[in-house]
């Protein structure tokens, strides 16, 4: 495959074809950053390049040209399969979420609710199937090897339901615990993409200087031929090596969803379609009866529950690096640096130092040991602290109570704990 030719533009054109706003969504909590959610969020500057060879064999398109098409993609209707492969290089998320909310795991709620669920995809490798039939009727399944899990969201009805314990949740309207991802997206909790397209709208969402990004040829994905966008830092000390995302020619839907670390090694997140039909699916996908015997729970009595301490806490992440932006003026909380290296600087509450010692019976045994497997000591100007480290999201917890987290190295935290002592 032949090299791309490439020049130098503004993100003037990627602000208008993506409708980017100035305002962006902050981040309501900070656990452990294990979600899925905006991890690929980043300031892009475009550079476009020509695909001009490869197989499939499709005409000349520019980044910023690729760009547009997906923003102007109005596709609504499709079914196909996932897959997506995830890996944090953290242990195995199951039965860590209880630990973390009680050292006995035990917790109440409905195994269906889809906020715990869903992180499920945090990790490992899973298979989803998913249908679509415009904004207001989406279906994900996680299929198993002996069970299934499916969000079905019908109008205002939402109706999760795990077929291995042969539970369901239901809520109505604006109580459901996930939204709706327009244009041939699934509902999922927020910040739990479960599509490609989901996945590259967070990398597509800001348009600025610190970004490269080009057509570097063309692929199949699916038996669909696509260009091959390809995102990538220019600054330094980023987690993110690149970012590819392969794009429908014909419809300018994404098919394919890679992020690659900069440490090397297989892809954080492998997102794509290894089936997929974009004709309208059969109404029966989006109905939902509960079986006889299944135990409902309705979204107000879990979220009752969630508050109570009753359930796994939401694990989220900042959004990215251009999430991190948004956080400024948010209580506590202050940015160093901006787009991939920017880094988010968080007051713990009350001025409470990090806890480092299950003696102190702050941290549950099983979580502390959960922490413990990829945390570093550091210190520096900012004094000491420990790095807890992901192969993308890290973030320094002082022992006098700060947190600095970011999509960036350890030693990039450390120059930002330093930098605002």
């Amino acid at each position: 495959m032949a090299p791309n030719d490439s020049a130098e533009t503004t993100g003037d054109a990627a602000d208008e074809a993506t409708g980017t706003t100035a305002g962006r969504r902050r981040a309501a909590r900070y656990v452990v950053p294990v979600a899925v959610a905006g991890v690929a969020a980043a300031t892009i500057g475009l550079v476009p390049a020509l695909a001009d060879s490869g197989d499939p064999d499709l005409p000349k398109i520019t980044a910023q040209q690729l760009i547009e098409k997906i923003a102007a993609s109005d596709t609504e209707q499709l079914s196909g399969t996932v897959k997506i492969s995830t890996d944090l290089g953290i242990p195995s998320l199951g039965g860590l979420a209880g630990s973390l909310a009680q050292g006995d795991g035990a917790h109440g709620g409905s195994s269906a609710d889809p906020q715990e669920k869903l992180t499920e995809l945090a990790s490992g490798t899973h298979t989803l199937r998913v249908a679509a039939d415009g904004p207001d009727k989406q279906r994900v399944s996680i299929l198993d090897s002996a069970a299934e899990y499916s969000v079905i969201r019908n109008g205002d009805q939402v109706w999760a339901y795990d077929s291995k314990s042969n539970e369901a949740y239901h809520a109505t309207g604006g109580k459901a615990s996930g939204h709706a991802e327009k244009r041939g997206g699934a509902t999922a909790p927020d910040g739990v993409p479960t599509m490609p397209k989901a996945f590259a709208e967070e990398a597509l969402k800001t348009a600025g200087p610190t970004t490269s990004v080009t057509v570097d040829g063309t692929a199949q994905v699916a038996g669909r031929d696509a260009y091959k966008l390809v995102i990538k830092p220019k600054q330094g000390g980023s987690t993110i090596g690149a970012i590819t995302i392969a794009v429908d020619a014909k419809n300018g839907v994404p098919l394919k969803f890679t992020l690659s670390p900069s440490s090397g090694g297989k892809a954080v997140i492998d997102a794509g379609f290894t089936g997929v039909d974009f004709a309208k699916p059969a109404g029966s996908s989006f109905t939902f009866t509960p079986p006889k015997g299944a135990k409902v729970t309705e979204a107000d009595d879990a979220k009752t529950q969630r508050q109570a301490g009753k359930q796994a806490p939401e694990f989220k992440v900042p959004g990215g690096p251009a999430g991190l932006d948004g956080l400024a003026g948010g209580k506590g909380v202050k940015v160093i640096g901006e787009g991939w290296s920017a880094v988010a600087e968080i007051e713990a509450p009350g001025g409470r130092t990090v806890p480092t010692s299950p003696k102190s019976g702050d941290v549950p045994p099983a979580a502390q040991q959960f922490l413990d497997s990829f945390g570093d000591k550091v210190t520096g100007k900012f004094g000491s602290g420990t790095v807890f480290k992901t192969r993308l999201v890290n973030a320094l917890m002082t022992d006098d109570g700060k947190v600095y987290v970011g999509l960036v190295t350890k030693d990039a935290l450390v120059r930002a704990a330093d930098s605002a002592s």
